[in-house]
């Protein structure tokens, strides 16, 4: 099997050292299955058609003589047999080991199981391909080397220029794009996500049928308000100037793109540096991956020559995914800092040792300037805080970046890392 590695794999392995069974979700198209097979010894597809029908009868009447084969072993669409859940729950309290099952399964369908699982089958969620794992990272700056040892950083230098980064943003990190040998073709992945989430997966996950049309124009907002901190109700508001739907439909069909794993917002950071009602709290606007905000726009490649703004945006959102995934192998948590003065962090990036990062995104290097002073800014806060507050001070930050699509990365007499978003890695 021709396997192309996956920063997933580490957290893959480790989970199946751990639980005896591990769930693969995220969204369509993200490598779930293949990542699966690379890890198994032995599977079965229930989207076969050679077979689907003998091993639905079997898993209907006798879902444990499925669980017979080497292991670990995988189910990949286990969803269309419900009752295999039960089995695998059960045979891994029979056999008290670890690394039995695999399961993975389409997010276009919303499975309810009798029992959670819980400390049983563990949950492992897959992103699309970072820039790193779809090699437009050289790779050069690992983020946890840059955490535990941030005196040898001596700069770093991108292969990826602007007409490449554009191209990364509007394709996506999705692996069957790279299959394809046509740039302007691997567009058509993007598209065409967009288009089956709206006309197929939105009502297919639980069997209620939805409008596509109302699906569209929820993205497409979605997309125009990507990275920024708008509310719930500014994108109803625009979504009902072309869409008659109520509040309360609108708030089911985005409760259903986060379960098909298109949108992903990120939480804010709230740290007690300033006063409560001075921290905005809001949840930042954003895709699993950027190509779903360009498939929704309806933009090409070719756009970006007049809108730099659009672009900014959709850089943010394309380093987000990229932190990400690199965070996962050391289990970090990305969110954000704005408060109501203007001083903001595009991302704060912990790690569960209680080390961060305070993160600004500036795609030009006209910018870089600016996000320097917000970094410097938030730290000043930190300092002041911890002054007055001495029986519970806040740790300062362990790093400050600011993360660019420029072509050179150094450190400033601030302290502030700059470092290209091509020259990244977990």
């Amino acid at each position: 099997m021709n396997y192309k590695k996956r920063i997933a794999d580490k957290i893959l392995k480790e989970k199946l050292e751990s639980f005896g069974g591990v769930l693969i979700v995220g969204p369509k198209g993200c490598g779930k299955t293949t990542t699966a097979k690379y890890f198994s010894k032995s599977f079965i597809e229930f989207q076969d058609e050679e077979n689907r029908d003998k091993y639905l009868m079997v898993a209907q009447t006798s879902p444990s003589k499925l669980l017979i084969g080497e292991k670990p072993r995988l189910f990949d669409e286990w969803q269309d047999a419900p009752k295999i859940w039960g089995a695998i729950r059960k045979s891994i309290d029979d056999e008290q080991k670890t690394g039995l099952y695999i399961l993975t399964g389409s997010s276009s369908k919303d499975v309810k199981t009798p029992h959670t699982g819980t400390m049983r089958i563990s949950r492992m969620k897959m992103l699309p391909l970072s820039l790193y794992e779809s090699e437009e990272s050289n790779g050069e700056i690992s983020l946890i080397e840059l955490f535990n040892n941030p005196n040898m950083f001596d700069g770093c230098i991108s292969d990826l220029d602007i007409d490449g980064l554009i191209n990364a943003i509007c394709r996506g990190g999705w692996p069957s794009c790279f299959k394809i040998k046509k740039e302007i073709l691997k567009l058509n992945v993007a598209k065409d996500l967009f288009y089956q989430t709206a006309h197929v997966d939105a009502s297919s996950i639980d069997d209620v049928k939805r409008n596509p049309i109302w699906m569209e124009t929820i993205m497409k907002s979605y997309a125009r308000n990507l990275c920024t901190l708008s509310t719930n109700q500014t994108i109803y508001k625009d979504v009902i100037a072309n869409c008659e739907l109520s509040e309360r439909t609108f708030n089911d069909y985005l409760s259903v793109l986060e379960k098909l794993y298109i949108i992903e917002d990120i939480d804010a950071w709230c740290p007690a540096i300033r006063s409560k009602t001075s921290i905005r709290s809001s949840k930042k606007r954003n895709f699993i991956d950027p190509s779903i905000a360009v498939a929704a726009l309806g933009i090409s490649p070719e756009y970006f020559n007049l809108d730099f703004k659009t672009l900014g945006f959709l850089f943010e959102s394309l380093v987000i995914r990229d932190l990400k995934i690199y965070s996962q192998t050391f289990d970090g948590k990305v969110s954000y800092y704005r408060d109501r003065y203007g001083l903001e962090a595009d991302c704060v990036l912990h790690l569960n040792d209680g080390r961060y990062a305070l993160i600004e995104i500036k795609l030009g290097s006209n910018e870089i300037e600016l996000g320097a002073k917000h970094l410097n800014e938030i730290e000043k806060l930190v300092r002041e805080y911890n002054e007055h507050e001495k029986q519970c001070p806040l740790r300062l930050p362990d790093l400050k970046i600011v993360i660019t699509g420029g072509q050179y990365g150094y450190k400033r007499e601030d302290g502030v890392f700059v470092i290209p978003i091509g020259c990244l890695k977990n």
